[in-house]
């Protein structure tokens, strides 16, 4: 199938570009924007904002069209398989197949300091009515908060024999979370403890592809909630145990 961007009409291809460049405001900025989203493909881009953000810096957002179309048919995405279940199908099967609790931990490892993502996984109140792993019967839950060191949280995974570590990357600058990601599976492997747990990343730029390519089981992005990290995690820990 092939598509295109919808503005106005039906495959007219209008797209909305935002971005910052190294210049003061100006018609000269302006003009440099155009011919910019220009060489980017845009076909007649129109500045429909320019604001001064910082001494040398213009903030602007351009409005026009691209010509081509993407093939939906030509596109492979690796996605979990797993099926979401409800907060109480997934206490019934921790209680049915594996008859113990399960250990969660969870933090924003490295430099990062923000704690929506991880809060709303974990703490008992959750979010947008999706209770938290916290409030999960046979579950026991443990959120480090923010800028927790690599070692640190392997400490913690081994003094309360997690099951699942919880990695939640929100700070993407420079590409620090997969430097810090990275690292964490490292530490993992040198420790032994790799295959021992069930590690799973999750943020705004994270995809479940991302984090398998940097070894880890699964990635979720956003508009998960709790049920799905958990339904993710119970039924590969029933995998393992059963050998499947």
């Amino acid at each position: 199938m092939l598509i295109k961007p919808y503005g106005d009409t039906q495959n007219d291809g209008k797209v909305e570009l935002s971005f910052t460049l190294p210049v003061e405001n100006s018609a000269i900025a302006v003009e440099a924007a155009k011919l910019y989203a220009k060489k980017m493909g845009m076909i007649d881009p129109s500045v429909v904002h320019n604001e001064t953000i910082g001494n040398g810096f213009t903030f602007f957002v351009v409005y026009g069209s691209v010509p081509f179309s993407i093939d939906t048919s030509e596109i492979k995405v690796k996605t979990i398989e797993t099926p979401t279940h409800s907060k109480e199908e997934v206490e019934q099967l921790i209680e049915d197949k594996l008859k113990r609790s399960i250990v969660f931990v969870g933090a924003s490892t490295g430099t990062d300091a923000h704690t929506v993502g991880i809060d709303a996984i974990m703490n008992m109140k959750g979010y947008a009515g999706h209770y938290g792993l916290e409030r999960y019967k046979n579950v026991d839950a443990y959120n480090m908060g923010s800028q927790v060191s690599n070692e640190n949280f392997i400490k913690k995974a081994k003094e309360v024999k997690a099951d699942v570590l919880l990695v939640s990357q929100t700070v993407t600058q420079k590409e620090v979370h997969l430097k810090n990601m990275i690292e964490l599976v490292e530490l993992l492997e040198a420790e032994g403890m790799r295959e021992q747990v069930v590690l799973i990343a999750g943020g705004a730029r994270i995809t479940h592809e991302l984090a398998k390519e940097l070894g880890y089981d699964a990635g979720f992005g956003p508009g998960k909630f709790a049920e799905d990290v958990a339904s993710y995690a119970v039924l590969e820990i029933i995998r393992r145990e059963n050998n499947e």
